[in-house]
């Protein structure tokens, strides 16, 4: 037999219990709701009583789901502030994290009524959290929410500190796959942060290095959406995602190895390479939303960019022309937008017909680019070691001269 001991009408738990039950009972006639809401006063003092706040919080969320189209967003925001206050009165992470879970769930059910203040109730139950699992938990039902409610704009802004966020957290790796996934769908329908987008696609992506064949299979769909990101994106010309095995079990996929050939072709050959490709696959591209014409944009700044890694340094205008397959007066134009585009750095002998490369960027940076980078730097802390001493040598010899001067003159 329970007993209940008198709790004050001033406790905010069981004052949203009373407010939120009435109104849920409103339409029904004193005889009927007065003892309902009675019975619920009653259960709710019996919960805080003993200590149950998992059933006190699933009672709230009950009556609160109830009334919340019939009350301002300023009274559902007092509400569920009392009702996710009620995570800091548990006693140990494990009621903690249940908790968070129940009263999320319930917030998310209905994403497109009051989405964003659904969103800002779900933010301030985050900040309540102590237990790290929770909070994720809680970020990943934020995430869903704002995604299927359309307000995503007020949680890309904490994209920025996902590193900390991941320190915080400590998950595992099919979390961290779950997470970056979620973030790179919530950031494509947002046209200006497809760059942000491709950049966590690749995060997910990259958890699959060392996992079996039948793991990394879940991966082929999201790699083939990379591949294709990447050639359509205008202002993308350089990736890693050649190295990643989750890319690389393409290769020899019967479904997939057309797309993991093109995605080869725009790293490490040229235009030519690219209209023997389409010739062959037009049906391929279209099918992937891929505009030829843009393709072949595109693959003519990648080709530049190859012509311009070689060792030589110069370009003649003649191999731009033959290479790009433009016409004489089209050869500067394109240099100039390799430039404008940042991949490279150079100037334009018109006189001598050749384009002297002093920078280029590298379409894809592997072991390879590294090794010739780790040469670079040998060769450059050699140079610099025989500036030094040849400086040291002249010190030396001058003071030497100037103490024989010193002893001449006395």
């Amino acid at each position: 037999m329970t007993t209940v001991v008198p709790t004050s009408e001033e406790d905010p738990a069981l004052a949203v219990v009373r407010f939120t039950s009435e109104l849920a009972w409103a339409d029904a006639s004193p005889e009927v709701a007065e003892p309902q809401v009675t019975r619920l006063c009653i259960e709710a003092q019996e919960n805080m009583v003993t200590n149950k706040w998992l059933e006190l919080a699933s009672l709230m969320l009950a009556s609160a789901d109830l009334i919340f189209s019939k009350v301002s967003e300023k009274d559902l925001e007092c509400i569920y502030t009392v009702i996710c206050n009620l995570v800091t009165k548990s006693e140990s992470s494990d009621e903690e994290i249940e908790m968070a879970k129940v009263i999320s769930g319930k917030i998310i059910q209905q994403p497109n009524d009051k989405p964003a203040l659904r969103l800002k109730i779900l933010f301030n139950l985050y900040n309540l959290l102590e237990n790290p699992h929770g909070q994720f938990h809680v970020y990943m039902k934020a995430l869903t929410l704002a995604f299927n409610g359309k307000v995503t704009e007020h949680i890309v802004p904490s994209f920025k500190k996902m590193d900390s966020f991941l320190q915080e957290w400590n998950i595992g790796i099919s979390d961290q796959r779950e997470l970056f996934l979620t973030i790179s769908n919530v950031l494509k329908e947002h046209k200006s942060l497809s760059k942000d987008s491709f950049k966590f696609l690749v995060k997910y992506l990259a958890t699959f290095s060392g996992e079996d064949a039948y793991t990394m299979s879940e991966a082929k769909e999201e790699a083939v959406r990379a591949i294709v990101e990447f050639v359509k994106a205008p202002d993308m010309f350089q990736c890693d995602l050649l190295d990643m095995p989750a890319v690389g079990q393409l290769e020899k996929d019967a479904k997939y190895a057309l797309v993991y050939q093109l995605l080869k072709i725009f790293l490490t050959q040229r235009l030519d390479a690219y209209l023997e490709f389409h010739a062959a696959n037009s049906t391929l591209l279209k099918s992937c939303g891929l505009v030829h014409e843009d393709c072949i944009t595109k693959m003519r700044l990648m080709s530049l960019v190859d012509l311009a890694s070689d060792d030589s340094g110069q370009i003649p205008y003649a191999v731009i022309r033959d290479t790009l397959g433009v016409n004489d007066d089209e050869v500067e134009l394109w240099v100039v937008k390799a430039i404008t585009v940042k991949l490279i750095d150079c100037k334009m002998d018109q006189m001598n017909q050749v384009v002297i490369v002093s920078r280029c960027t590298e379409r894809v940076f592997g072991q390879h680019q590294w090794e010739t980078l780790g040469t670079k730097l040998a060769t450059w802390r050699g140079n610099i070691a025989n500036v030094i001493s040849t400086i040291q040598a002249n010190r030396i010899t001058e003071d030497g001269s100037q103490a024989m001067q010193g002893l001449m003159i006395r």
